[in-house]
């Protein structure tokens, strides 16, 4: 019996990491490699991975917004608007959780179907149109190698649509394998701020930065104890580390009807568990690239940089009229974090422009995850 001769695996991915960062954790099921990576990239600005082909992963994270849109909510391929704003791809790799308020996606295979499959709010529109998305692929003169050179071992055992010993490795399955492996190569560490801390350039902050950074890191204004570590976020999850338990604040950004109540289509945490005490509670997004990523919290319902620092100095915001009137200085829900400080005019702006020291300029022109040039297509981008 003649046996047929195995695929070569793939050859690993090599990673370029900046200085104090770590190597990310990889699923064991999904390991990295460069056809992975390279595929993940087509496919994040592939438009035809939409229900009416309009629209791409790119559109709601674009690389010069370092992977947001700028929009105060999502919008998605149909038109209908997501409760949430997109939120920056930067170093998700290292996320302990993904999303805003979903303690439950901690894989990036497992978050990429939300947007795909989504129905309330549709957000790619693939639910039910599998097959027809599939055959985009198929019928595409570069897809079939590509997925083939990324999964020689053929469609991935996961995906429950393949027939029983489909060869076929243009799947479902290995469509959110390859965008995982992609996105996880989304890696910004060269902003001044590193240049300060890990090549001694004493010259890359202003000394308004310098203060501001002071500041950020000290206990009487408490920034860092949310935005921690290399990623200024929440916890992180990479190889070697022990596991840590998810984090998730209530700022009082609102508080309807004086008993801490946010607005019925964003309650946060509680959504999810439906405990009381998880009203309003949304994950710490990173800090990294902040400056380009306006407008700021899980809604984009303030507009500024300045206008956050103004809204974590009251202690709470204060919403004097409309459906969503209230004061979240004196919410029963806030996080003992948000206490409020004194900061005057100088201290504010100085701030500001620590946060503005955080931007990675080669990040959000870096070739390397920029959209593939193919037939003269220009990038993926929503509507504005």
């Amino acid at each position: 019996m003649v046996v047929p001769a195995a695929h070569p695996p793939p050859p690993a991915y090599e990673w370029r990491l900046p200085p104090g960062f770590p190597v990310p954790r990889v699923p064991a099921d999904n390991p990295m490699t460069t056809a992975k990576v390279d595929l993940g990239r087509r496919l994040f600005y592939e438009r035809a991975l939409s229900g009416n082909g309009t629209y791409a992963c790119a559109s709601c994270h674009r690389q010069e917004l370092a992977f947001t849109d700028g929009r105060a909510r999502a919008a998605g391929s149909t038109g209908e608007l997501h409760p949430r704003s997109a939120p920056s791809l930067a170093n998700v790799a290292y996320g302990a959780t993904l999303t805003w308020a979903d303690p439950r996606l901690t894989r990036l295979e497992d978050q990429a179907r939300i947007p795909m499959f989504n129905e309330h709010p549709v957000e790619l529109g693939l639910f039910g149109r599998e097959d027809e998305v599939l055959g985009r692929l198929r019928s595409d003169p570069d897809y079939p190698g590509m997925f083939a050179a990324a999964f020689p071992g053929g469609v991935a055992s996961s995906d429950d649509a393949a027939p029983p010993g489909d060869p076929d490795p243009v799947s479902v399955a290995n469509v959110v394998r390859a965008i995982a492996c992609f996105e996880r190569t989304l890696i910004s560490g060269d902003s001044p701020y590193d240049h300060l801390l890990y090549k001694d350039d004493a010259g890359a902050l202003s000394e308004s930065a310098k203060r501001g950074m002071r500041l950020f890191f000290s206990e009487r204004l408490h920034c860092s104890r949310c935005h921690v570590g290399f990623t200024f976020s929440g916890p992180v999850a990479f190889e070697g580390a022990r596991p840590i338990a998810p984090t998730f604040h209530n700022t009082g950004l609102y508080n309807l009807g004086g008993d801490g109540s946010y607005p019925e289509d964003n309650p946060g945490l509680y959504g999810i568990t439906g405990r009381a005490e998880d009203m309003g509670r949304f994950r710490a997004p990173t800090l990294r690239n902040i400056a380009l990523t306006a407008p700021y919290m899980h809604d984009g319902s303030i507009a500024t940089l300045a206008e956050v620092i103004e809204h974590y100095a009251r202690g709470g915001r204060l919403v004097s009229s409309g459906p969503y009137a209230g004061d979240g200085r004196d919410s029963q829900r806030k996080s003992d974090l948000v206490r409020g400080f004194d900061l005057d005019d100088r201290g504010k702006a100085d701030l500001v422009e620590f946060l503005k020291s955080l931007t990675d300029r080669s990040f959000v022109s870096d070739p390397r995850i920029a959209a593939p040039a193919r037939s003269g297509a220009p990038a993926p981008r929503g509507p504005r």
